[in-house]
């Protein structure tokens, strides 16, 4: 794990240097830097030591020094990939250094590259021969790659801090990006905060011709439901059993690791199935587990944690916080994203990865398990809420918001009337639009008063209704699921979890993300995903005889923080966004009524907290 900067074109060593010290928290063991002044080319890379610690150095290069390569990730299919590219003819010079596959694999097969991988990665190779670079991401987007185009410099870096760190780029907030973070919650791919900025979306790959200063992208990779039919024909048992050996066989593949190496536990079935699996390869008094549990009951899991902890073996850690003083953590978090992300869960996520720390360098998490599973609420209410929009008129459905407006505002996790609220304001939709409106922060005609201008919700949700659009899946709940899997995971979930783990220099890996197991996920029928209103349902066939029943059974929680409360005692100056296209008047009144108890903001509030410690870019709307 690691994180990649450079740029090509204007600029000296002293910007390169600037960009990888921005992101020196992803790398803390060692630094690199390359300068080709004829292109000119400038490459740099801050190491987290992981796998072949003591040949690892990047950039690295083959002997001819003709390819070179900055990654950040990992390869979990190296070995394989070495023995074939060896029986080739390519001669390596490292042992077990994932990094040189990377280097040699592009020589053999170019641009395919990214198709041969399983794993999460990042990378940009410099190929002199032909006079480009050739970058990549993952295909879910487990690493992160930034680029931008200014005048004539390139730039590139796992975050886009790094690029902002570089003299020569101007940072002018993409009022398109703000308009979509309110949207959705985050920036969606390939919208980035500052203009001329752009995220690589997941499984991509792009090309930057020097000669031409010209670029390109292309996908190599998507992930699209197509429920294989043969899966009819097989019993559940037989299904579960595959489905068993997948997951073990991915967690397998992710316990390789030089440092010690842990798992995360919520004491949910996603993290405890990881634990279970690491189980069957390692003896679990050897696994160590990390939970932090918090005082206030309703966000706390800590005791399903330790159960689970209990009935592997594992050596199990627990921190207990007060979320109160959790707090104070707002300005430290919230300042180190060089672009902003409004989801509360980073604040419990970044305290996980904190205590992780202090005890291993990698860390399995059960992310991917909801979005490849259905385990999120609305795959529950998607036959409800087809069946109430097309009962329920217009009027009477404005009616009915205006009754649930009534109920008492609850500071609890996902409480009854949150959930209510939220539900009802996605069915004032049309359902392509269901899931972007039950994320966001701001309906459309909110977010036209907020930035002062016309918004249509078919540019402002381009991104989901492309994906509903685009669907070959003929299920709702697979087209909900594509929407999670392809916009959700990468842009928010995967990034939430890569910042946060980043900023305390720790290695997260994702097992249900693997090529192998994704693969089943998108061949699976829906049926056994969801059924007899039980989320995750095959999934918790399989792990029957590894879990107790009620930790498979118990109803889902999330990574929860008392966001409603907190937010009633920020300063106001804290959350007062200084923008001449943002509308203060409309700022104000939302967070005087969540104040004061009457009305429920907490998203939009958040959003916006998170949107001023983001960056300090210049306001487009009056040169700051």
């Amino acid at each position: 794990m690691c994180g990649i900067a450079g740029f090509v074109g204007s600029g000296t060593q002293d910007d390169l240097k600037r960009m990888t010290q921005a992101i020196a928290h992803r790398g803390p063991d060692d630094a690199g830097h390359f300068i080709d002044d004829a292109s000119p080319v400038y490459l740099g890379h801050r190491r987290l030591s992981i796998i072949d610690i003591a040949h690892g150095h990047q950039p690295m290069w083959n002997q001819e020094q003709s390819i070179g390569v900055v990654f950040n990730g990992e390869i979990y299919n190296h070995q394989e990939l070495k023995n074939e590219l060896q029986s080739l003819g390519y001669k390596f010079q490292t042992d077990h250094c994932d990094t040189e596959v990377l280097v040699h694999g592009y020589s053999q097969w170019g641009q395919e590259l990214p198709l041969k991988l399983n794993g999460m990665f990042a990378f940009a190779i410099y190929d002199r021969g032909h006079k480009q670079l050739f970058l990549a991401r993952d295909r879910f987007g487990e690493k992160p790659l930034y680029y931008a185009m200014q005048k004539d410099t390139f730039f590139f870096g796992s975050e886009l801090g790094a690029i902002t760190a570089h003299t020569r780029f101007a940072k002018n907030i993409n009022v398109t990006a703000v308009q979509k973070y309110f949207a959705y919650g985050f920036i969606p791919s390939p919208h980035a905060f500052y203009q001329d900025s752009f995220k690589l979306p997941a499984g991509y790959r792009a090309t930057y011709d020097i000669s031409q200063q010209s670029f390109k992208t292309d996908c190599y990779w998507s992930f699209a439901i197509e429920p294989n039919s043969d899966f009819a024909n097989r019993s559940e048992d037989d299904l579960a059993g595959e489905l068993s050996h997948l997951l073990s066989q991915s967690v397998k593949r992710r316990l390789m690791s030089d440092v010690p190496l842990g798992v995360f536990l919520s004491g949910g079935i996603d993290s405890s199935a990881m634990l279970a699996m690491a189980a069957r390869h390692t003896p679990a008094s050897r696994i160590q587990s990390f939970t932090i549990g918090f005082n206030e009951k309703s966000f706390d899991e800590s005791t399903y944690a330790q159960e689970v902890a209990n009935h592997i073996g594992s050596h199990h850690h627990q921190e207990t916080l007060d979320l109160t003083k959790a707090q104070n953590l707002l300005p430290e978090v919230l300042s180190k994203l060089s672009e902003p992300l409004g989801d509360p869960s980073l604040i419990p996520t970044y305290l996980l990865c904190r205590f992780t720390r202090k005890h291993v360098k990698v860390a399995l998490s059960g992310d991917g398990g909801d979005e490849l599973f259905a385990g999120y609420e609305p795959f529950s209410a998607l036959s409800i809420a087809r069946l109430y929009q097309t009962i329920i008129s217009p009027t009477l459905h404005k009616g009915v918001k205006r009754l649930v407006d009534l109920l008492p505002i609850s500071g609890r996790y996902m409480s009854l009337d949150y959930k209510l609220r939220r539900a009802l304001t996605g069915l004032s939709y049309a359902r392509q639009l269901w899931n972007p409106v039950w994320l966001g922060s701001l309906e459309p005609s909110d977010l036209q008063d907020l930035l002062q201008q016309p918004v249509a919700p078919e540019d402002l949700y381009s991104e989901a209704v492309t994906i509903w659009n685009q669907s070959k899946a003929t299920h709702i709940g697979d087209k909900t699921l594509e929407f999670y899997s392809k916009l959700y995971l990468p842009d928010n979930i995967l990034t939430k979890t890569d910042r946060a783990s980043m900023m305390v220099s720790l290695e997260s890996r994702a097992p249900f993300l693997d090529n192998d197991l994704a693969e089943f996920a998108r061949r699976l029928p829906f049926k056994y995903k969801y059924r007899w209103q039980k989320k995750k349902y095959l999934l918790k066939l399989a792990l029957m005889k590894e879990l107790p029943h009620n930790i498979l059974f118990r109803k889902k929680q999330g990574f929860g923080i008392p966001v409603r409360d907190w937010l009633r005692q920020i300063p106001k100056a804290s959350l007062c966004y200084n923008s001449n296209f943002c509308n203060q008047q409309f700022i104000e009144n939302r967070l005087q009524t969540h104040q004061q108890g009457s009305q429920d903001h907490r998203l939009f509030l958040w959003n916006l907290l998170a949107l001023n410690y983001a960056g300090e870019g210049k306001d487009p709307s009056n040169g700051r």
